[in-house]
């Protein structure tokens, strides 16, 4: 059974790679922070209204240089009325106090007196939903490795079932990571953007783990113990290694063609979910090709199966 790639005779450095990333992620988290959004951390909205057309990134850009923490500026339209609004938020523990409000307030009227700003609202937001949210949002994904473990164990029993959705779960595990690594280092701030990411991108990047799984099934059922554990899983990668790849790259020139337009238009919310979606898909395609089924391989040579009684 020949192969095209042999995909796990360099698997300790398709390991090392994401550990490496991981590592330097974690550094660059302890050493900068990780920014959290308002509502999972609480703090202060400030609702203004304006007249004619507002740069929301100049607004950014002098709100920041004020040092009060995490920033998020948005616009819309106040409910029930005309009046054009741009939110500014501010995310704290304690929230700004009404001195500090004031003297955002005259700065931002001086910098953009064209626009004729006025407070229409300000309000403390307590980070009580966001963190029940976030919880939720945990549980769920706890939930779902569960059930993908149990769901793999059943499908994938003559292949050694329980072990084949371990390292399913490892592999998912650095996907979550890598999204992860994309907002620290980009400088994102952890939002619901973040946890739709995560959640989105479980889903794909398990479609390519089964399929995979899928594979070193039948070619066991076609082979039996004629081939090594190492023979099945590299051409079971190579068999599925072009659907694998043209349904990431599709998929992925699509969430970028997204990117590219929400950065010329200046939407800076669609890109924080877009941009970690293409890294996600990439990790996905990653992870399935060269961790879940080369580290699996690893445990299956460690830990071979018994052989059975007649």
């Amino acid at each position: 059974m020949q192969s095209k790639y042999d995909f796990l005779k360099n698997k300790k450095i398709f390991f090392i790679i994401p550990i490496v990333i991981a590592v330097i992620t974690i550094i660059t988290a302890l050493i900068f922070g990780v920014p959290v959004d308002i509502e999972f951390k609480g703090g202060t909205m400030l609702t203004y209204s304006y007249t004619g057309s507002i740069d929301v990134n100049a607004v950014k850009s002098a709100v920041e240089s004020m040092n009060l923490g995490t920033v998020g500026v948005s616009t819309g339209s106040a409910f029930g009325s005309e009046l054009e609004t741009v939110q500014v938020s501010f995310a704290s523990d304690e929230g700004l106090t009404a001195e500090v409000q004031a003297g955002v307030t005259n700065d931002l009227q001086t910098k953009f007196a064209d626009n004729d700003l006025t407070l229409v609202n300000s309000q403390d937001v307590k980070p009580s939903a966001g963190f029940s949210f976030f919880l939720k949002c945990f549980v769920a994904v706890i939930f779902s490795f569960i059930l993908l473990i149990i769901y793999i164990a059943f499908r994938f029993k003559n292949i050694g079932g329980w072990s084949a959705g371990a390292f399913a779960l490892v592999a998912l595990a650095n996907d979550v990571f890598m999204v992860f690594a994309t907002f620290v280092f980009m400088r994102l701030s952890i939002d619901a953007n973040f946890m739709a990411v995560i959640l989105t991108i479980l889903g794909y990047s398990i479609n390519n783990t089964i399929v995979l799984y899928d594979r070193v099934r039948e070619n066991r059922k076609l082979y039996g113990k004629k081939i090594s554990i190492d023979e099945l899983v590299n051409s079971s990668i190579n068999q599925s290694l072009t659907r694998s790849i043209k349904t990431t790259v599709t998929t992925a020139i699509a969430v970028l063609s997204m990117c590219v337009v929400a950065l010329i238009c200046g939407v800076e919310s669609i890109v924080s979910f877009v941009f970690p979606m293409f890294v996600g898909l990439i990790a996905g395609c990653y992870s399935s090709i060269f961790i879940a089924g080369p580290a699996w391989t690893v445990w299956k040579n460690a830990h071979p199966d018994k052989p059975q009684k007649a």
